[in-house]
């Protein structure tokens, strides 16, 4: 399983043309920020754009790993046991979910410096996402949209 997150969390978006639907996001944005994941990257090159900002503060939260052997499951249902283990306070080598908020904050202050006057587009990863929304919330930013959690979605906040 370490293995196969390593290499996940390496990989690109090969194949993967971005949808009209980003594109024009990404032509509305006045600042791109992207988190320094291959993927996240392919993706802003993708768009025909160039990133403003790239920081790992917007990186996505780290799944825990262990050295079970058993029970022989697909990487996709460990990924989901090792989310909610880490959830629910199991972290092994990685950033605990605590650690994870903390930095979604940190994260989410950034984004609304960069948000003074422009729109700002950010490349970012799921459970970061969802983290960094929840603190944007706290702070008083409105969800005007969502569009799920595949890949190409987009979440859309506003300043009240």
């Amino acid at each position: 399983m370490q293995a196969w997150i390593h290499d996940y969390e390496r990989s690109a978006i090969d194949g993967q043309p971005a949808p009209p639907s980003s594109r024009q996001l990404a032509a509305s944005a006045g600042v791109i920020v992207s988190s320094n994941a291959p993927r996240a990257l392919a993706s802003v090159q993708a768009l025909g754009r160039e990133p403003a900002l790239v920081d790992p503060v917007f990186s996505e939260a780290q799944l825990p790993y262990g050295r079970w052997r058993r029970p022989r499951l697909s990487p996709f249902t460990w990924a989901a046991i090792l989310r909610i283990l880490w959830l629910c306070g199991y972290s092994g080598q990685v950033e605990s979910a605590a650690g994870a908020r903390q930095r979604a904050a940190v994260a989410a202050r950034r984004l609304q410096s960069l948000a003074g006057k422009q729109p700002v587009l950010l490349l970012g990863h799921g459970w970061m996402n969802r983290l960094i929304g929840k603190q944007l919330a706290a702070a008083g930013w409105k969800r005007q949209h969502n569009d799920g959690g595949r890949y190409w979605s987009a979440t859309v906040y506003r300043r009240q």
